[in-house]
């Protein structure tokens, strides 16, 4: 027979053993949680990307105006050309390598010029005078701004939603210009600096590109081609101020930017 003294004992421990096991649940979910928020760095860290669970600063390279389906971010999986569409070859290089340029942005909110040094990025120089004597980025818009973790603003993309790209893609250039990678492996993208998005992946630079606003730390695995003047710096951050749609820290920009014309010259 069980006395009362017991049976006060047994219900001690039956309760003691819930709590037990709710703080065993509640160690898993954060658990869980941590484990979500490592990874959501991790994806900032190794690709980018901009963007931190979707930040990634990438360019999927795809062709432009090809009709593959986008994910709803640039960190989604690059799509390729459809059977109907082939891709480009890299433009011949036809730059000066010994010369500057800048190239000139006119948006609807105010003058980019950023100035490129085609001694130490020519095949990225290369590209974007190929592309802007095209008048490949005449109306396209700067798709994605980042006001977390990194500061930067995403531009490039013909399509507008950080899928396009045109057909081909560009090697790596000018990597160790920012330094040797800290503990964390990042370098400080200084304010000012214009480097190249890719798809995480080495050598595969397209159109897309970021101006950082301010100083964002980094993987040294994007190229870094130029530096915007203070005119054009001052732009970005009026646009950074303005913050992201619906009050997100990663997503189009609340100050709509279209680049009206881009121009390439030698200085």
């Amino acid at each position: 027979m069980v006395t009362s003294d017991q049976r006060r004992r047994q219900l001690a421990r039956e309760k003691y053993q819930r709590q037990q096991q709710r703080r065993e649940e509640n160690r898993r979910k954060a658990k869980r949680r941590n484990t979500v928020v490592a990874a959501a760095l991790a994806v900032v860290l190794a690709a980018g990307g901009a963007v931190y669970a979707s930040v990634a600063l990438t360019d999927d390279g795809s062709p432009k105006g090809t009709d593959n389906a986008a994910g709803d971010t640039p960190t989604s999986s690059a799509p390729t050309p459809s059977a109907s569409e082939s891709a480009s070859p890299e433009p011949k290089l036809s730059v000066d390598t010994k010369a500057t340029y800048t190239m000139a942005l006119k948006t609807n909110e105010g003058d980019i010029t950023l100035t490129m040094d085609a001694a130490k990025t020519p095949r990225t120089v290369n590209s974007f005078k190929h592309l802007a004597d095209k008048k490949y980025f005449d109306g396209t818009k700067c798709h994605r701004l980042t006001t977390q973790g990194i500061f930067v603003l995403q531009c490039g993309d013909p399509k507008g939603d950080g899928t396009g790209g045109p057909g081909y893609t560009i090697p790596d250039e000018n990597l160790d210009a920012l330094g040797k990678a800290g503990a964390d492996g990042t370098v400080t993208f200084p304010a000012g600096t214009v480097a190249m998005a890719n798809t995480s992946q080495p050598n595969t630079g397209g159109s897309q590109y970021f101006l950082v606003y301010k100083d964002t730390k980094l993987p040294p695995s994007y190229t870094p081609f130029g530096k915007i003047d203070a005119a054009g710096l001052k732009v970005v951050q009026d646009v950074a101020k303005a913050g992201v749609e619906g009050g997100a820290t990663d997503g189009a920009p609340k100050t709509a930017v279209t680049i009206e014309k881009a121009t390439v010259t030698k200085k």
